[in-house]
């Protein structure tokens, strides 16, 4: 690896970090010696790069620090453009449209002699729009309650067509290879509840906000995925 690439990596593995990483640790990752990763980082503060710590302790990048966009690798671009076919497919429409402008806006900012990755990549995604059933919620206006903390009133259908009437705190949409489903603060069962998109029967958009941020909420509906069923 070239000294130049090493650096930027250095850069990526501080950034990408919330804690202090050790020079053992980047060093394990580069596959270089811990000798070679101080200097490195010498150099890198010495071009006014914002990196606290120190030897034996750890490093951190400070907030605000940005490098130049999309200054990508053939790996991290054909991630992206995984990604973003992925969201194509499985995503709804206003999502699969978002995915679609991202990756031409990839190809118009990456140099030339990666463009070829967007058009012919080795990683590629199945498209899922001839398994997913069509919505009955608008997803994008529901991601616009979900950001907003307001609450949502949902006539839901089971598989039995069984029809209840609920008031939610939504939190979060799941995008499946299956199906898309909307997940939120269910007040009829008081608990976390998901509903599958194509049998939202009805929807109201109320002005009503719930009383926990929806950061907060997310937070507690993933600790009871990590509990045994």
């Amino acid at each position: 690896m070239r000294r130049a690439d090493r650096l930027f990596q250095i850069i990526q593995i501080l950034r990408r970090s919330s804690r202090p990483v050790t020079a053992d640790a980047i060093g394990a990752e580069l596959e270089t010696s811990k000798r070679s990763v101080y200097r490195d980082i010498a150099a890198l503060i010495g071009q006014r790069v914002p990196i606290r710590g120190e030897a034996g302790v750890g490093y951190v990048l400070e907030r605000g620090f940005d490098l130049p966009p999309l200054m990508l690798t053939a790996d991290e671009l054909e991630a992206a453009v995984l990604g973003a076919q992925w969201v194509e497919g499985h995503g709804d429409p206003s999502l699969a449209r978002a995915a679609k402008d991202l990756i031409a806006k990839i190809g118009a900012a990456v140099p030339a002699h990666l463009r070829p990755l967007l058009l012919d990549a080795s990683a590629r995604a199945v498209s899922g729009w001839n398994v997913i059933p069509p919505d009955r919620l608008d997803a994008g206006l529901a991601r616009a309650w979900i950001r907003s903390g307001r609450k949502m009133a949902i006539a839901y259908q089971d598989a039995e067509e069984r029809q209840t009437q609920r008031v939610i705190w939504p939190i979060a949409i799941g995008y499946l290879n299956s199906a898309r489903l909307l997940i939120g603060w269910c007040e009829l069962r008081q608990d976390f509840r998901h509903f599958r998109l194509d049998r939202v029967a009805d929807a109201q958009f109320l002005d009503e906000r719930f009383p926990e941020r929806p950061a907060v909420l997310r937070a507690k509906w993933l600790k009871t995925l990590e509990q045994p069923c």
